[in-house]
Parts: structure tokens; sequence; C-alpha cells
């Protein structure tokens, strides 16, 4: 059995549809904000501010590449995908899985992005963002789900019928 690893913008669930789809699945569960936070001592938003977006898309790429994981639900935050060494070395130890919603459902769930820790350019919109990631996060997708509409236990559902029907779990 491979890594599932989840990518996606903040907001779409992967650490909640992540743990989930852990348990479901006997996987262990890896959220990798987390893991800098623990890394580098201090909260992402504390990162940002102090190394700037470069500085911290650095530091994301380097502890991402060290994930070394077997059978594990793999949630990296959504700025991994500026990280190619991160991105690839994800695509090496797992199946690479796109959770896509729409910039309204994004918008509505997300509140104030800066103090989600979204690394945001200077002046730079979340709708900005979100046309700058999206074709990202199309490029290194394995498997895309689209949970618009659907509620979270919906979105879980599809998110394990779809690993299921693609192979990648057999439960």
């Amino acid at each position: 059995m491979k890594n599932i690893i989840f990518i996606g913008m903040p907001a779409v669930g992967k650490s909640t549809i992540g743990v989930v789809t852990a348990k479901f699945l006997g996987y262990d569960f890896l959220d990798t904000d987390l893991l800098i936070q623990k890394t580098e001592g201090r909260l992402l938003k504390d990162i940002i501010a102090r190394e700037g977006q470069d500085g911290f898309l650095k530091i994301e790429d380097r502890v991402n590449v060290q994930v070394e994981a077997e059978n594990s639900i793999i949630a990296p935050g959504g700025s991994v995908v500026y990280c190619e060494n991160a991105m690839n070395h994800f695509r090496e130890i797992g199946i690479v899985v796109y959770l896509k919603a729409s910039y309204e459902t994004i918008s509505k769930r997300l509140g104030n992005a800066k103090d989600r820790g979204v690394v945001l350019k200077d002046g730079q919109s979340l709708k900005e963002l979100y046309r700058e990631r999206t074709p990202l996060f199309e490029k290194y997708a394995d498997i895309t789900v689209c949970e618009d509409g659907l509620s979270l236990d919906e979105t879980i559902e599809l998110v394990i019928e779809t690993l299921k029907n693609t192979g990648v779990v057999t439960v």
C-alpha cells in the first residue's frame, strides 16, 4: 500500500477528511503544517511574518522532502504546490489526491486567510491565490475529487469510493 497525499486550497478539509479517511482505511495520518511548526518551534503565521513568503516556502519544501511514511494519509499545506522538490517527493511515495472546491466554497469556509497561516503575497486576494494555485493542483494530481455541494460526510464517502474505484485501496 502506498501513501495518499491530499492537496488543495486551505479549508477544503485536507486534515479533517484525512483523519477520518485514515481511520477508515487503517492508515496513519500526518499533517505537515503541524510537522513544520514542530520542526521550527513556532506557528506558521509567525514563520511567515518573520521569514516572508519565500523563506516559509524554503522551510516547507525542506520539511516535506524529509517526510518518510508508509500507509499514511499525508495532508500538506496548500502552498506545498509551490515546492517542486516536495511535490516530486510526494509523487514518489504515494498517490496525490486533489480535493477540489470552488472559490465560493473556499471563501465561505476560510474566514481570515492570514490567521489561518495562508501564504499570500503582499496585496494578493484570496481569489487571485485561488486562480494561481488551481493549475498547480491540477498539474500534480493523480486523482481529483470535487467536493462542491457535498457535506463533509458525503465528501469522505466520495474520497473513499474514488480511492477504491481507482484501485488505490482495497477495503
